[in-house]
């Protein structure tokens, strides 16, 4: 869904930055690229329509911003209004709380409350969860698995039935740490009983916060559950999981965002670092490929730390081959180099696919190629010429076509990486200064 939806944007915004003139026929063709993009993405049809009037409105209406051309004045207008539509984003604070975790089943909910306890673990707070999930079999044991690798403790009673007792003796059992993470247990549908069950446990907790947690494929639906449960308890906080497969993950944004709620987090991806905090102005930055230096600095700050690694030279897109494994081992940690590299305001710039193509065998390779190479050699790839290469391949074992590949991917990545040098209309200065204000 992001990539698509990403992808459409991009081109309506590319196609509108390329007129030599900004006038009514160009703005009406940029909403109607707009509005196309979002409605296949399954964002209600009024709200776009709502956003399409605004946009144009603004756009054909509104004084220029001293020192702003028209293309840019446009961009930012899209830009902002793109952002209100996703709605305020959810409040969390590094400080000792309890957070109620709710949702129907099949939601992600139990997998989401460990990815939760990892992403405030790496924020320095000690955590710990309890099940009260005694509707679903195993769900005990799949929270248990996931906690235990993380060193994070963990209450649950498979065999006790009611959910009110497990919490109470969850709550005495941590009464050591920080920040107390609640599961609770989830229905097919929202069922009376379960309404009742969590209005109970929400009483007995007096949470800090209570988060709904909704499936990206519900699309539109979303708005009806995060109503029910937000009349329940006072939801106050969404988490979105399983953006990555789907096409109706638009929806499920614009349905939340219409509940006022406020998303806290979005997942998309299968380990348990696959936990994102939403930044409707990052989110949208990257949607419209302006990327997101904020959450990629601080990605970059939680796997960095104690790595022999310059983070400034990284993110300049500035390295030899010398750093360049340390660099790759470090992208892999933060999580997929597509998600990664989609944090870098790379503007209309096409990564080839074959730079997100690094496994670990292939890094392994490129590590005993690069042992055979010369100090000079790794500060200066230039200087590979083919009797060299030949020198290369034989004294690491590979092929002369391996150490051209290696060559070919080292070239590839500090391309990509040069976009983030600035100079073009995505550059970051520019972004800050002219999307970023009211």
């Amino acid at each position: 869904m992001l990539d698509s939806l990403s992808t459409s944007l991009k081109d309506a915004v590319k196609k509108l930055s390329g007129k030599a003139v900004v006038d009514r026929a160009a703005v009406e063709e940029l909403v109607r690229d707009l509005q196309r993009a979002l409605i296949q993405s399954d964002v209600n049809v009024k709200l776009v329509m709502q956003l399409s009037q605004s946009i144009k409105t603004r756009a054909l209406e509104e004084d220029l911003p001293k020192g702003m051309g028209v293309k840019d004045h446009v961009l930012r207008i899209v830009y902002q209004e793109l952002v209100q539509l996703m709605g305020p984003e959810g409040e969390i604070s590094l400080k000792p709380q309890k957070i109620l975790m709710a949702g129907l089943q099949g939601s992600g909910k139990t997998t989401t409350t460990a990815k939760l306890c990892r992403y405030l673990q790496r924020k320095g707070m000690k955590v710990g969860a309890i099940c009260c999930d005694n509707f679903r079999p195993g769900a005990f044991v799949q929270l248990q698995t996931l906690c235990q690798k993380i060193n994070v403790s963990i209450y649950g009673d498979p065999q006790e039935k009611d959910a009110l007792v497990i919490v109470k003796n969850g709550l005495a059992a941590l009464r050591d740490v920080e920040i107390v993470i609640v599961d609770t247990a989830g229905r097919h549908a929202l069922e009376d009983d379960l309404i009742e069950e969590i209005e109970q446990i929400n009483q007995l907790v007096q949470p800090t916060h209570r988060w709904l947690v909704i499936d990206a494929a519900l699309g539109q639906a979303a708005r009806e559950q995060a109503r029910r449960f937000h009349e329940a308890i006072g939801i106050d906080g969404v988490i979105i999981t399983k953006m990555d497969g789907t096409a109706k993950g638009g929806g499920a944004l614009s349905a939340v965002a219409e509940t006022k709620s406020g998303i806290v987090f979005i997942g998309s991806g299968e380990t348990i670092d696959d936990l994102e905090r939403f930044d409707p102005n990052g989110f949208i930055s990257r949607m419209l490929g302006m990327g997101d230096i904020k959450a990629l600095v601080e990605r970059a700050e939680e796997v960095m730390e104690g790595e022999d690694l310059d983070v400034n030279a990284m993110l300049r897109g500035k390295f030899t081959l010398k750093d360049m494994y340390k660099q790759l081992e470090a992208l892999n940690k933060m999580g997929p180099l597509k998600q990664v590299l989609s944090m870098l305001p790379l503007g209309n710039l096409k990564v080839p696919g074959e730079v997100y193509d690094v496994t670990s065998v292939k890094m392994q390779r490129y590590r005993i190629m690069m042992d055979s190479m010369t100090e000079i050699e790794m500060e200066d790839p230039s200087l590979l010429g083919t009797s060299r290469i030949q020198r290369i391949a034989h004294g690491s074992g590979c092929s002369i076509d391996d150490v051209r590949e290696l060559i070919k991917y080292y070239k590839m990545m500090q391309r990509a990486l040069k976009g983030f040098k600035g100079g073009g209309r995505f550059s970051m200065n520019r972004m800050m200064k002219q999307f970023g204000g009211g």
